[in-house]
């Protein structure tokens, strides 16, 4: 481990149930799902008619025109984010050196609808229509770096795109800026936005999505045998990382501790996990190593559970891999269940749960979760929340093209 220590001093998001932390978070607990019928767009012809929409989003508390125009979807949703962490850590940047402040965002696809509709354009009216806006809107680094103008921070700034593991990709990196002494400060996190017609229509062509439309709030069920794909959904989750000195005297709120963060790779298969979970495991067994954990101090943990046939399998394959019987004692749930698959915000939306979990002394339901398939037989916190001492807690995140990344996060 490394002196310098991190810590969790500010959350914010943007989900299909709602952008509050704290109102999510109680809707969470009582097993509310976010999922819906799509409204955006005619979904007449497609297979899939529902996802975690964010439903009549103008750009939140936050942006106004200006920045609706200039940013996609996904890097408004960014920015919004960063600003409630932001102010829910009330951290005052033009107080703070700006070289040691920065943004790390992920993103698996980044600005897909400005993309394709920028591609629209082209066909139907030429090159001359194509929007001036195109490039700095679709880019996947609109997100951090957007914050990074927004509040004029020049220390580290990048964006990470590996899927679906993008959010925990970013914040483990952001934290070894913190760790290396290389930033004080730093906002990070994921954001997606693909919840649009070319997103949900390649997703539909890959047969990843479940098709159960005459009951939305059912569809993500992970680790039940009646599971048929993942809910494609959109958002951001988005947290403010400070060096403990540093938060310690500008006398801010801790909520937790970034322990310790790996990665790996399964390198089997562009979209199908490793089967044995081995990849998982290691990453998980490395943050393990990264945070001066062992197996027993594992309290909880937030699976990525994305309730796909063969990946939650691999999950709990990994899991029984790495703590044998000491697994099926650790409660992990799926909130997947309740907001769908963010892709790559999955993992900050996900840090903040674990966050929270720690904070409450909760562990989130998995809902409809009615008849554990085989070989799914952990304690998969089944429909109801419960109350759970948290000390340390575990947040998964996968990605097509193998990746693997865990954080683990303690309390202080």
């Amino acid at each position: 481990m490394n002196s310098r220590r991190v810590v969790i001093t500010g959350l914010g998001w943007v989900t299909s149930l709602g952008c509050d932390v704290n109102e999510v978070w109680g809707k969470l607990v009582n097993g509310t799902s976010g999922i819906s019928p799509i409204t955006r767009f005619d979904t007449s012809q497609y297979t899939t008619k529902f996802g975690g929409e964010v439903c009549d989003w103008q750009g939140g508390p936050h942006l106004d025109r200006r920045d609706i125009k200039r940013l996609d979807r996904f890097a408004q949703f960014a920015l919004s984010a960063a600003i409630d962490a932001v102010n829910d850590g009330g951290i005052e940047f033009s107080k703070e050196d700006p070289w040691r402040c920065g943004s790390v965002i992920g993103s698996g696809v980044g600005g897909i609808e400005e993309f394709a509709e920028g591609h629209q354009k082209l066909l139907e009216r030429g090159p001359g229509r194509v929007s001036p806006f195109m490039v700095p809107k679709l880019m996947c680094n609109a997100g951090s770096g957007n914050v990074s103008i927004y509040y004029g921070l020049k220390g580290p700034n990048a964006a990470i795109t590996t899927a679906c593991a993008s959010a925990g990709h970013a914040i483990g990196d952001a934290a070894e800026a913190i760790r290396h002494d290389v930033a004080d400060v730093m906002l990070t996190g994921g954001s997606e936005a693909a919840l649009t017609p070319l997103g949900l229509a390649c997703f539909v062509a890959l047969k990843a999505l479940s098709k159960r439309n005459d009951e939305p709030t059912a569809a993500s069920r992970p680790f039940d045998t009646d599971r048929d794909g993942f809910i494609l959904s959109e958002g951001a989750g988005i947290i403010l990382l400070e060096e403990y000195e540093h938060a310690v005297k500008r006398g801010a709120k801790i909520y937790a501790e970034l322990l310790g963060y790996a990665q790996s790779a399964d390198g089997s298969h562009i979209t199908a996990p490793d089967e044995a979970g081995t990849g998982a495991a290691f990453a998980m067994k490395s943050a393990m190593k990264d945070s001066g954990v062992n197996q027993t101090d594992v309290d909880y943990i937030n699976a990525h559970g994305t309730s796909t046939p063969l990946g939650d399998l691999a999950e709990t394959r990994a899991l029984k891999h790495l703590f044998g019987d000491q697994a099926y004692k650790i409660p992990t749930s799926s909130t997947k269940s309740m907001t769908g698959h963010l892709l790559g915000a999955s993992g900050g939306i996900e840090a903040i749960i674990a966050v929270k979990a720690i904070e409450s002394t909760t562990a989130p339901p998995t809902i409809n979760l009615e008849n554990a398939s085989d070989e799914c037989d952990l304690d998969y916190v089944a429909n109801t929340a419960r109350q759970v001492d948290i000390n340390v807690a575990m947040s998964n995140s996968f990605g097509f093209g193998g990746h693997n990344v865990c954080l683990v996060i303690g309390k202080v």
